[in-house]
């Protein structure tokens, strides 16, 4: 079974954005930086997603973002699901730190549970049969609207989204253009998808 290893994101200055996400996260070796000039204006077709044990470990990992300089997109908020926020990253990376949970149930930590990549899409059902056919088992699918991976081993779990789906959860216009600014790390690749998203070999 395919697994994801990492993402790489493309950024512009690689030492300054480091500096960020430990402030803002404390991510390892799941996310990488690597330095880019490719052009990209607007929402970048993807979305990570931190979840987490409890809202005020959601509380403590959006607050320090914005205190290391993320712009806020949706401000923490309970919904029928949970409970979360979404804030965009100095490098213009959107992120949404969430739980399940409506209460908490002890300290409130700095524990990430699990990344999530979520790939906003242009054909859901059509993409699903893409990373199928590469290796990726189906988790959870919900016809063409959404579709979850197997990806129990991985460190960095791989979701499907309808892109404009995405942009609306996300906070954002759908309208974007240029880069990624994304490199999917993983035994299955290398190979580019139907909306342009790269994968490459995991270097572990």
């Amino acid at each position: 079974m395919a697994s994801i290893e990492s993402v790489t994101l493309e950024v512009a200055d690689p030492t300054a954005v480091n500096r960020f996400y430990t402030a803002a996260f404390g991510l390892g070796t799941q996310v990488r930086l690597r330095a880019s000039e490719a052009p990209t204006t607007g929402f970048r077709g993807f979305t990570l997603s931190l979840t987490v044990s409890q809202p005020s470990t959601v509380n403590g990992l959006i607050g320090a973002a914005l205190d290391a300089g993320a712009s806020p997109l949706k401000p923490v908020a309970k919904s029928f699901w949970g409970y979360g926020g979404v804030v965009r990253a100095p490098d213009g990376t959107i992120w949404k730190v969430a739980t399940s949970a409506k209460k908490d149930t002890g300290p409130a930590t700095r524990q990430i549970d699990r990344i999530v990549l979520l790939l906003g899409v242009a054909d859901v059902a059509a993409s699903k049969r893409f990373y199928v056919d590469r290796g990726l088992a189906v988790a959870k699918s919900y016809g063409r609207k959404y579709v979850e991976f197997a990806t129990s081993s991985s460190p960095v779990k791989l979701a499907l989204y309808g892109r404009r789906a995405l942009a609306k959860d996300a906070g954002v216009s759908l309208d974007g253009t240029g880069s990624h600014r994304l490199m999917i790390g993983s035994d299955a690749g290398p190979f580019t998808d139907p909306d342009g998203f790269a994968w490459e070999t995991a270097l572990l």
